[in-house]
């Protein structure tokens, strides 16, 4: 199925098998992009949202000199432009960062949707509210973390989502990202990240290797990384929590 990872162990979203066959009736093609493919331009007329089935998917922007800035990545079961819906057209551009397959649906059938089944259309605006809640830890990552704390969030937050989507058992996943994409992600040199995996590996919270993460010490990740779920929605997020310590007579 194609929307069996999408708003998958949200908490307070639970899709219903008809509105899970709505969307899926709703497809209308599946694509499939080679790695570093454009998807979706800026400011091109959009009549389509797609839904993320495999592989990994950034939004960025170009500055004058043509250098990229990554704003987003997106993992399977997210709706990668489901704001073009209302807007029409994107003001950045979307590409795929590894090999990745999209299930296109067509904003009249969005329209068909939004009239038809409110209860899901209030589900897909959920959708769109999740990723601006994504983009504000972005900012937050970016903008308040040293270099290991901006690698640890990144982690802990991929983990949290790949969780969610069944993907990761909440400690180990696969991540087929370079380390020139994770410079990109965290805002830093490929050298710098290299710096900071071997530091990470080296203390004890992390290894990567071989496209492969595996948390070592989940708590002390947390911890570097200031991260905290509770934007991500999810429903066993205290899985993805530093176990509390108890006080006296706990």
């Amino acid at each position: 199925m194609f929307t069996e990872r999408f708003l998958r162990n949200r908490r307070g979203v639970d899709l219903t098998q008809q509105e899970r066959a709505r969307i899926e009736a709703a497809v209308t093609e599946v694509k499939t992009y080679a790695p570093r493919r454009t998807i979706a331009r800026a400011g091109e007329q959009l009549g389509e949202s797609t839904l993320l089935v495999e592989g990994i998917v950034s939004r960025y922007l170009d500055d004058r000199h043509g250098l990229r800035q990554l704003v987003a990545i997106h993992l399977p079961g997210d709706f990668l432009d489901l704001h073009g819906f209302p807007l029409k057209l994107l003001d950045h551009d979307v590409a795929s960062l590894t090999a990745a397959t999209v299930a296109v649906v067509p904003h009249v059938e969005l329209e068909n949707i939004v009239a038809e089944m409110p209860d899901l259309a209030r589900k897909l605006w959920f959708a769109t509210l999740l990723d601006a809640a994504i983009h504000r830890a972005w900012l937050f990552r970016l903008g308040r973390l040293d270099a290991a704390g901006r690698v640890a969030h990144f982690l802990c937050e991929t983990n949290a989502r790949l969780y969610s989507a069944g993907l990761s058992d909440g400690r180990r996943f696969a991540l087929a990202l370079t380390q020139a994409d994770m410079a990109e992600i965290c805002g830093l040199t490929t050298v710098h990240v290299n710096r900071v995996m071997r530091q990470l590996r080296e203390d004890g919270l992390c290894v990567v290797r071989a496209s492969l993460v595996e948390i070592l010490d989940l708590d002390r990740l947390t911890k570097r990384g200031q991260f905290d779920p509770a934007y991500l929605y999810t429903e066993d997020d205290q899985l993805l929590l530093p176990a509390k310590k108890k006080g006296p007579g706990s």
